[in-house]
């Protein structure tokens, strides 16, 4: 089966991706129920990044069943967000560390992540199949 191509992000939300907004990602248990978790989120047409240690709940999910759904709250208006249905097509450990510091720098403002040294980190590239938004 071919692969679709990625679904563009309408322009009138990509500033959601340069603001300090947080984003929920959802992904799915073992036994198909849903989990959601608040992440740092990046755009890098045409992935939706977001990146986590191994071992974590979201992290386990995700190489188990690449499907995912992630929200995109803009912190200046409580009515606007973009959502993101999509899956999982590429994950990295090499860019892992390299991704977390930019998160790090576009939400904290610091030049490194501050968390455990010795954790690997592992970026994700998410394909947007399906997008929709209010506002």
């Amino acid at each position: 089966m071919a692969e679709k191509d990625a679904v563009k992000i309408p322009d009138k939300y990509m500033d959601l991706f340069e603001k300090k907004a947080f984003a929920f990602l959802g992904t799915l248990m073992p036994d198909g129920s849903p989990q959601v978790t608040p992440v740092w989120v990046m755009y890098e047409e045409p992935y939706v990044m977001i990146n986590s240690a191994r071992g974590r709940v979201k992290d386990e999910n995700m190489e188990r069943d690449p499907r995912v759904s992630i929200a995109v709250h803009d912190p200046d208006n409580p009515y606007r967000y973009v959502g993101i249905q999509g899956r999982v097509v590429k994950t990295s450990e090499a860019t892992g560390r390299q991704v977390i510091n930019q998160l790090a720098m576009k939400y904290q403002g610091v030049d490194e992540y501050g968390g455990p040294k010795d954790e690997v980190r592992v970026t994700y590239y998410i394909q947007p199949d399906n997008v929709y938004g209010m506002g």
